[in-house]
């Protein structure tokens, strides 16, 4: 019996050592997980200070006039494009180059006539050159002839 009891005796002492080591380990993987969540605080502290500094500087970069000038300039989706971004941040910049587009895109439109339409072709392609230039300049630079007049008939723009 007195074996029994040795054994008995032995088996509480090892029950109540994983009892002890499971504990301590409970404690530290508690520990551990506090210093995680910490750390995870603090990372998606600098990642949320991270996200406002871009958007800050991607709002910057998307209501810059000269941006939007020369977007109005790249097709014609460029140029709803350019005006969609203007009607929510209106840039002086930006509203000129997007009437002087509009008025070269109808003049465009003029190429389709037989025989002029070559020499409008051709002057349209120059006067998109003169003002994509200006625009990546950053000047208001009306085009030769129709510029100022672009500029008054699509004033509401």
């Amino acid at each position: 019996m007195s074996d029994e009891k040795n054994l008995s005796d032995d088996l509480n002492d090892m029950l109540g050592d994983a009892k002890e080591g499971a504990k301590k380990a409970a404690d530290k993987v508690s520990e551990k997980a506090s210093e995680l969540a910490d750390d995870a605080k603090e990372f998606a502290g600098e990642a949320k200070e991270a996200a406002s500094e871009f958007a800050e500087d991607a709002k910057e970069v998307l209501s810059d006039g000269k941006n939007i000038a020369i977007i109005a300039h790249l097709t014609i989706i460029g140029w709803v494009i350019a005006l969609v971004m203007n009607s929510s941040n209106k840039s002086e910049l930006g509203s000129f180059y997007i009437r002087q587009m509009l008025g070269l895109i109808i003049l465009g439109f003029l190429s389709w006539i037989p025989l002029i339409g070559i020499v409008v072709g051709i002057l349209c392609l120059v006067l998109w050159i003169v003002s994509l230039i200006g625009a990546i300049s950053g000047q208001k630079k009306p085009v030769f002839l129709l510029g100022d007049q672009f500029q008054e008939w699509f004033k509401s723009l």
